[in-house]
């Protein structure tokens, strides 16, 4: 059996990321044979990532970078907030973000797919980082962007990034927007371009909750179904407002709208992304007591 030095062992846990005693037993199967210890290790890592590709990816962070008329926005996931905020996960997303703007595509799947300057894809590298620190991971999608004025802003907790277009204004004008759409989250670009599904779904709503808090009046101060027709009419002129980006107040100025902080600077806003970390992933509850117990009756099996 070769002789495994401490210093083969740093090496090798310089080069893979992995533990003190992975990276000495490694060595002892591929016979101080670094390479083929490496090799095996990433075989073994493979086989980890496979098995935590079914656990739920709902934290990570939001990254990007704009630069000459385009501007890209990614997200990547993994299980706990823990991760998210290492150095390890962190340096992986912003090659993520590299190959993304460089490749000029919303193609995840082309993304994933792209090699990075050692030559790995970001596949390869995914896989790599899943093995090294224990927690699925995941590139769940790309944006982005082209314009001659450009918003971009990723908000400081990392969790929600912006891309917005704009015709007319200037730079400053297009990151107040994109700060705005950060914080209020307008579904629509305008009150007219609100879907009638979502409209007839607020209305049946706003309907059912009326009829229910008149029914419930003594029948001598119920409203007339005219009135009532009215008041959810208004109601839902106020929705389509809420909901879209110049129907809402502006987050900088609460005595005028969107649409006039736009009018007055002579700009529109044409088009804009928005994305926030985990939106549209069901988490899992975790009992902690529970999690204990079955992790002690699987250390007694």
């Amino acid at each position: 059996m070769a002789n495994i030095s401490a210093q083969l062992v740093k090496e090798l846990r310089e080069r893979t990321g992995a533990g003190f005693m992975d990276c000495k037993k490694a060595l002892v199967a591929a016979n101080g044979d670094i390479e083929l210890a490496i090799d095996n290790m990433r075989k073994n890592g493979a086989v980890k990532a496979a098995k935590k590709s079914g656990r739920i990816t709902a934290e990570g962070v939001i990254a990007g970078k704009a630069d000459a008329g385009r501007a890209v926005i990614v997200e990547v996931n993994c299980e706990t907030d823990f991760v998210a905020t290492s150095d390890d996960f962190k340096n992986f997303v912003n090659q993520v973000v590299d190959v993304a703007f460089a490749a000029d595509t919303d193609d995840v799947e082309k993304v994933k797919a792209a090699k990075l300057a050692d030559g790995t894809t970001v596949q390869d590298a995914l896989t790599a980082l899943i093995a090294k620190l224990g927690e699925n991971m995941n590139v769940r999608r790309v944006a982005v962007m082209h314009g001659d004025n450009l918003g971009f802003y990723i908000h400081s907790n990392k969790r929600i990034g912006v891309l917005c277009s704009l015709e007319g204004g200037n730079a400053d004008i297009a990151k107040d927007i994109s700060m705005h759409i950060a914080a209020l989250h307008p579904q629509f670009l305008r009150p007219s371009d609100v879907s009638a599904e979502v409209l007839e779904k607020e209305r049946q709503i706003q309907t059912e909750l009326e009829l229910k808090q008149n029914a419930e009046l003594p029948e001598d101060k119920r409203k007339p179904e005219a009135i009532i027709h009215k008041i959810i009419d208004g109601r839902m002129s106020k929705f389509s407002g809420e909901v879209s980006l110049y129907g809402q107040v502006f987050v900088k100025d609460s005595k005028q709208k969107v649409s006039a902080f736009l009018q007055a600077n002579k700009a529109e806003v044409t088009s804009f992304i928005r994305f926030e970390v985990g939106e549209g992933i069901e988490k899992n509850t975790v009992d902690f007591a529970e999690e204990v117990k079955a992790q002690m009756a699987a250390a007694q099996k």
